[in-house]
């Protein structure tokens, strides 16, 4: 790793090599060192994210978990990579949290299955130019300079990965795909990782296994879009809150910011109830499209838009939860009832001299510092399901949650113009639609809007 300079580091940077924009300034570093080296914004986001696991540790693990959208400007297209693990497969362990309820305070049960790993190897086989050995190098010199008990312990399983991907013969992304195979156990002969993660599940209380792990997959999905004003804002699918933001700027169309003016009282009041109805509908409608149908093309539709648009009075604030019927195409339904997520995040946006960009945001809400013989640490993602016998979120088995992380992509004409992450739970595209409108409606140039004031709602918790 070169002798990066974090400490001249800042908020505000030109280049015209690549930025990275992350949590850590050393996780920054190794980023920059791998954009450095010729690497692209792929190799540098998942280098970047393996070193936020050690420096922004808490907020995110590597046994958490990290949505990702990608503009591949090789093929000129935005997708959406789900760096999102799931619920045991076990239903013995499904109806025990359907008796039970999810657990928090630091209960094993809590956690999905580790994504990281494989959401970086992802990244870097499909789009990027790196081997798992260059990209983890940083990570690897953080680890062994960090003094906390598990430090030596990931740093002996990602060695394993790399020592994997050096004894596999074969294209890099088949070296690649073999350190993966390593740390889900998917190769029957190098089963020890996996065999350390199960071990440490079953003396916790956990009920993730082997199998678990082995099934695991990181999806490549397209976005959720809509055109606002002649920009294309791009979200991960309905497994995240992503597309209440499009929702949201639907309602929006329909007004004249400029007339209100910025952070006018008119103008606070009308986003922030456009932001409240789209999120009655996400706690009503959205959850893992690979379990559930989630009316998403009627929910961003124009008819739909309509009807639920004059919901918003301009005198007065709404006090009640108010998801709409899209199915009927009726502005109200009964039974709204919020469902807000969990903090603990951090985040990593990265764009390289070829035109990439990478917006991703690692996560975890880090509840143990133990991390068992692979010294991986788990998050409480499981969490965010409910436990609610119908809703579309629901637990089930292998089923991913629908989190708050909720990276974006802002395109014009085509081509990447703002990469957004952002932390903090349900804030995090409330910030987001701040600075979204700050760009788009009033001008400001993003070094403006990200220090502009904000504002947010918290109604719905």
């Amino acid at each position: 790793m070169q002798d990066i300079n974090v400490q001249q580091m800042g908020w505000k940077a030109v280049s015209k090599t690549g930025v990275v924009a992350a949590g850590g300034a050393k996780a920054v570093a190794a980023g920059i060192d791998i954009l450095s080296q010729g690497g692209n914004a792929a190799d540098a986001a998942a280098a970047t994210i393996l070193a936020l696991n050690v420096t922004d540790h808490g907020a995110c693990s590597i046994g958490g978990e990290v949505p990702l959208l990608i503009f591949d400007a090789k093929r000129q297209e935005v997708k959406a990579l789900s760096g999102q693990g799931r619920a045991p497969l076990s239903q013995t362990a499904i109806d025990w949290y359907m008796k039970n309820g999810i657990p928090g305070q630091g209960d094993i049960k809590m956690a999905p299955v580790p994504s990281v790993v494989d959401l970086c190897i992802t990244t870097v086989k499909r789009y990027g130019t790196k081997t798992f050995e260059e990209i983890v190098a940083p990570t690897l010199a953080l680890l062994d300079a960090g003094n906390e008990e598990w430090h030596p312990r990931l740093a002996v399983t990602l060695r394993k990965l790399v020592e994997a991907e050096q004894m596999t013969s074969g294209s890099r992304e088949e070296k690649l795909q073999a350190a993966s195979d390593r740390f889900y156990g998917r190769n029957p002969f190098r089963q020890d990782i996996a065999d350390d993660l199960e071990a440490f599940y079953i003396e916790k209380g956990g009920f993730l296994r082997k199998a678990d792990l082995a099934a695991h997959v990181t999806l490549v999905e397209d976005p959720v879009t809509v055109n606002y004003r002649g920009y294309t804002v791009c979200k991960c699918g309905t497994w995240t809150q992503g597309p209440y933001l499009c929702q949201a700027l639907r309602l929006l169309e329909g007004f004249d910011f400029k007339a209100m003016g910025h952070l006018s009282a008119d103008y606070v009041h009308v986003v922030t109830e456009a932001l409240k109805l789209a999120m009655a509908d996400r706690d009503a409608y959205y959850g893992d499209p690979n379990f559930v149908d989630v009316p998403l093309p009627a929910l961003l539709s124009d008819a739909y838009t309509q009807v639920r648009r004059p919901l918003i009075d301009m005198q007065k604030a709404s006090h009640e939860a108010r998801p709409g019927d899209p199915y009927q195409m009726k502005p109200l339904k009964e039974g709204g009832v919020f469902r807000p997520g969990t903090g603990g995040t951090t985040t990593c946006v990265v764009a390289d001299r070829w035109g990439n960009v990478v917006a991703a945001t690692p996560s975890a809400n880090v509840a143990s510092r133990e991390g068992g013989r692979a010294g991986v640490t788990y998050g409480n993602r499981l969490r965010s399901l409910n436990t609610t016998p119908g809703h579309p979120n629901c637990i089930q088995p292998g089923k991913r949650p629908r989190i708050t992380l909720t990276p974006t992509l802002v395109l014009k004409n085509g081509k990447p113009i703002l990469a957004i992450s952002v932390a903090g739970g349900d804030l995090q595209d409330q910030a987001t639609m701040n600075l979204l409108l700050d760009f788009i409606q009033f001008g400001m140039p993003p070094e403006v809007a990200v220090t502009a004031p904000r504002f947010a709602t918290a109604h719905h918790q």
